[in-house]
């Protein structure tokens, strides 16, 4: 950790991102500049980033699927955790030795922000692409990261890799997207961190209309843009990935569990048997990380983590497949 980098703790949601009402506003993402080769953008070339993300986080772990999908190896990556500290000092390269990213050369994601912005006081969050040779963060925007990935990255694509986001529907992936945030995504988070029961209440409602309305979308679609998986596909997968094992304990008495919802389970589950979903989707450390251990009430996750047969959950049969008019492939292949 270098001098002028001074780690401080990191900001709390419940006390930075609160309006009158006790409703949770997510702040917004700080380093949100686009790519391409014009002058205010990040110039696209290989090997210049680095994607940072955290097994625990649904916002990173779309990109990370994204980039796996597409098999973007021109952008490295590495992962960031959580060390038992008495002050939380935010994400740190805890997977690497001496707790420090290798090509970096740093301990802690925050010195990376500082690096980009050294007035910079929120959060710092993943994903965080980071400029290799600046050692600086450039974008963690990452209501459009995967998004760029898609589309301004595609000279570093794997040969027949999926399209994503097709030109088509690309109007309508945004408003679904949009829609998706708000009541599906973030909508957790807006229960989750609510300080008033007006909040909560008016979060919890909209989160479970948004599965329904899903759940009959699902009835007659195989995915839900029709045949093949898009973006959206992804950013709907993460929130549900971690519905059962984390996010349903902060919600009160839920109103039911992903596996109680017929066709958004087998729909998961069929995103699951996708090489891509299922290597960047740490179910076991979800579970293991979940739970105040210090006290005699654990909850289920925490006490059988290790006991859990995850995949064997997840890999039930689902027969999603008579949806699709192209059964055998999950993917519309990129034309390059």
């Amino acid at each position: 950790m270098s001098d002028k980098n001074i780690v401080g703790p990191r900001p709390k949601e419940t006390e930075n991102e609160i309006d009158e009402k006790g409703a949770f506003v997510r702040q917004k993402n700080h380093f949100d500049k686009p790519f391409g080769d014009r002058e205010n953008e990040n110039p696209v070339e290989a090997n210049r980033y680095r994607l940072i993300w955290a097994k625990g986080c649904n916002w990173s772990n779309r990109a990370s699927i994204v980039r796996e999908l597409l098999g973007i190896d021109a952008i490295s990556v590495n992962l960031v955790g959580r060390e038992k500290r008495e002050i939380d000092l935010g994400w740190e390269f805890v997977y690497d030795e001496n707790n420090t990213d290798p090509v970096l050369g740093v301990q802690f994601l925050s010195e990376l922000y500082t690096n980009g912005d050294s007035e910079y006081k929120g959060r710092s969050t993943v994903p965080a692409l980071v400029d290799v040779n600046a050692k600086k963060v450039v974008n963690n925007d990452y209501h459009r990261l995967t998004n760029y990935f898609e589309v301004d990255f595609a000279p570093f694509h794997k040969k027949d890799a999926p399209d994503l986001y097709p030109k088509l529907l690309r109007k309508d992936i945004d408003e679904f997207n949009e829609w998706l945030f708000h009541n599906i995504n973030n909508g957790v988070y807006k229960a989750a961190f609510a300080q008033s029961i007006e909040a909560y209440t008016e979060a919890y409602d909209n989160f479970y209309k948004g599965l329904d309305k899903l759940e009959k979308r699902l009835e007659t679609n195989r995915f839900l843009f029709g045949d093949y998986v898009t973006d959206s596909d992804v950013r709907f997968f993460v929130t549900l990935a971690r519905f059962d094992i984390s996010y349903y304990k902060n919600l009160g008495p839920t109103r039911g569990r992903i596996v109680d919802f017929k066709n958004i389970w087998g729909y998961a589950r069929d995103l699951y048997d996708i090489p891509a979903f299922k290597n960047n989707t740490y179910l076991r450390d979800l579970a293991e990380r979940h739970g105040d251990t210090n006290t005699i009430f654990i909850d289920y996750n925490t006490r059988f983590w290790n006991q859990i047969d995850f995949d064997g959950i997840w890999g039930e049969p689902h027969n999603r497949k008579v949806l699709s008019k192209d059964q055998e492939n999950k993917f519309l292949i990129h034309k390059k």
